[in-house]
């Protein structure tokens, strides 16, 4: 899951944090609603070509902590409410590496549940010119030290 070089007929797509959408974390919470908390930041995908195959991940991250990702279904919007809550996106990828581990070693992962978020990222991008992810940095992770992209093969190299 680490970085790797992409074969020609492979497009490789870097997730962005979102600043503008990010900076919005910390407004005041009203009734039903659930905001970004400091450790979590707004990322995006733009789809320039939308008929994907799922392919692989490339994350990085120096150190050790926890990565969480999580796909939001629709535009996002400052708030999460209880509707738009129900619209996030499963499985969660998730990548860590152990306070004990070198920070040298492959990066852990739910391999099943990668794959299975990555093939659902290409199925939306079918419909979709970009789509939000949540990120969140625990323990000891920071967003300074992630490099994450997602690999696709365009459906007509098959």
């Amino acid at each position: 899951m680490d970085q790797a070089e992409a074969p020609s007929n492979t497009m490789v797509l870097e997730f962005k944090e979102d600043t503008a959408l990010t900076e919005r974390s910390g407004q005041k919470r009203q009734d039903g609603e659930r905001l970004l908390l400091p450790h979590e930041a707004v990322y995006r995908l733009d789809f320039h070509n939308q008929e994907l195959i799922f392919s692989r991940w490339n994350v990085s991250l120096g150190g050790h902590g926890r990565v969480t990702i999580t796909g939001i279904s629709q535009h996002w919007t400052p708030d999460l409410t209880h509707l738009m809550t129900r619209q996030l996106l499963e499985p969660i990828g998730t990548f860590w590496r152990n306070a004990g581990d070198p920070d040298e070693s492959r990066l852990k992962c739910l391999e099943a549940d990668m794959q299975e978020f990555g093939e659902r990222i290409a199925e939306l991008a079918k419909v979709r010119k970009v789509m939000y992810f949540l990120f969140a940095f625990k323990d000891g992770a920071e967003a300074a030290k992630l490099l994450c992209s997602v690999a696709f093969r365009g459906e007509n190299d098959c």
